[in-house]
């Protein structure tokens, strides 16, 4: 996934919400300005592999064997450490330092990969968390147009993000631990999110000609906005 490709979600999500391009540019730039390059084959392993996406709802717990039984596994959040509570390792966490950034900044030391993504909302912590950060294991993100040593694979969210940077650097196959797009326990906007995130799953389902049984019964739903948004174009 490329920006360009990118840009017509992106610019979508900026106008469902309200955000301000500006603001991502202005994180971006600053996380810029404490980043290194994160060369993308430092992932070789995750090329033609299970890899599973890991999700920090609370069925988590009750997913653990398919992250245990994938190749790679790239978890969201706090997602971490649920899964390293019950013994499954983690290959790559996916955050924009709002939950655990402790765990992010400890991966790096231990040689994990951490993707850390700065966004308009989260500037203070992107100064405060990236030079905490082992360089060489951090890979920053943006939702914006990248820049110097900030990539943009693609998604929204934590767990979004991590499935497009799969993708990216040629998982063969996604399964999807820890999903739940419909919690009554969460807040609007974070419900909003979520909406977003089975939008974008789905994107990239299509874009694959893979199924993601994660998304059975939300695929007409999401269809209606992808088919919106993509309309004239080939994306």
């Amino acid at each position: 996934m490329n920006f360009e490709t990118f840009e017509p979600m992106y610019e979508a999500i900026l106008a469902d919400f309200g955000f301000e391009r500006a603001a991502d540019e202005r994180a971006r730039d600053i996380a810029a300005a404490l980043s290194t390059p994160f060369p993308l084959d430092r992932l070789g392993d995750w090329r033609d592999a299970t890899v599973a996406v890991a999700g920090a709802a609370p069925r988590l717990v009750d997913d653990v064997h398919l992250a245990r039984d994938a190749d790679v596994v790239v978890a969201a959040s706090t997602a971490v450490d649920v899964l390293r509570d019950r013994g499954v390792a983690v290959d790559c966490m996916v955050t924009d330092l709002d939950k655990n950034p402790e765990t992010a900044a400890a991966l790096t030391r231990d040689d994990v990969p951490v993707a850390a993504h700065a966004h308009g909302d989260n500037i203070s912590a992107v100064r405060k968390w990236l030079p905490r950060f082992a360089d060489e294991w951090t890979l920053t993100t943006t939702q914006a147009a990248p820049t110097g040593p900030v990539v943009n694979t693609g998604g929204f969210t934590d767990g979004d993000r991590a499935a497009f940077l799969a993708d990216h650097v040629s998982a063969d196959r996604l399964v999807f631990p820890g999903w739940a797009f419909d919690d009554p326990d969460v807040d609007p906007m974070k419900a909003r999110k979520l909406d977003w995130a089975a939008r974008l799953l789905r994107w990239l389902e299509r874009r694959r000609n893979e199924r993601f049984d994660v998304l059975d019964g939300r695929r007409e739903a999401a269809d209606a906005t992808l088919d919106s948004v993509l309309s004239g174009s080939d994306r």
